[in-house]
């Protein structure tokens, strides 16, 4: 059976609930009467199809790339890339792995995929809007040094996002390296660069057992704001982009 993180799947609320009973401890959570796969029971896979149906349809209609970011709270640029699609509209299957970012990135689809996973697996819906607010440029997935990148969750007094509980920080790290250990195929950390350095923003956890298992470097998700930080991007790191 596969380890999952609790911080990626129960809400914080509902995970504090759960640390009073079970803090440390390996819990079973049984299966319903029958499994659904992810996005068929949320329809998510089939809003996105018709989204994009639709968006073709209003900008044929005469609407405009701002208009359509507006309505649709995407960037200018992924509007672009589904309106001037000659191909059909495709559902792509999301999943939690690089593959499936890999998959999404090759469609022009890669800010797709990161929204589908906030939504899900990464559980983390503040983050997913906050990206919304603002055109972003979504490179990747890339593989880049782990030592670039700082983690800003733990129980270290100069963490950022602070956690008290040590043992399940260690818990939460060591199941981690076991699943590393037999699956290849992990999601893509996602990094912000601004300031000409990079902010961790998901996938702390992982980065500390990649670091503790000797690997020096996995593919990231990398997202910037301001052009002429993306143009510092390519000046300094492009080479990992082509490599």
């Amino acid at each position: 059976m596969k380890y999952e993180n609790g911080r990626d799947l129960f809400p914080e609320k509902l995970l504090r609930q759960i640390q009073k009973y079970a803090a440390g401890k390996l819990v079973y959570i049984p299966a319903g009467d029958f499994k659904r796969s992810w996005g068929e029971s949320s329809g998510y896979r089939r809003y996105l199809s018709e989204r994009n149906r639709e968006m073709k349809a209003k900008f044929k209609a005469g609407a405009d790339i701002e208009q359509l970011a507006d309505v649709y709270c995407m960037s200018v640029e992924s509007v672009k890339r589904i309106v001037y699609s000659k191909k059909e509209v495709c559902i792509l299957d999301y999943q939690c792995t690089l593959s499936s970012a890999k998959a999404y990135a090759a469609a022009g689809r890669l800010e797709e995929w990161v929204h589908a996973y906030l939504l899900s697996d990464g559980d983390n819906k503040e983050f997913s809007d906050g990206l919304k607010l603002f055109d972003r440029y979504f490179l990747g997935p890339v593989r880049m040094p782990l030592n670039l990148f700082t983690r800003c969750y733990g129980p270290e007094e100069n963490m950022k996002f602070r956690t008290d509980s040590v043992e399940w920080f260690e818990l939460c790290v060591g199941k981690l390296m076991e699943v590393i250990r037999q699956e290849a195929d992990m999601p893509p950390l996602i990094v912000h660069y601004v300031d000409g350095g990079f902010e961790l923003n998901d996938g702390n956890n992982r980065h500390e057992a990649y670091k503790r298992l000797g690997i020096p470097e996995y593919d990231v998700i990398v997202w910037i704001t301001k052009k002429w930080e993306y143009d510092e991007f390519l000046e300094k790191f492009g080479k990992y982009l082509t490599a």
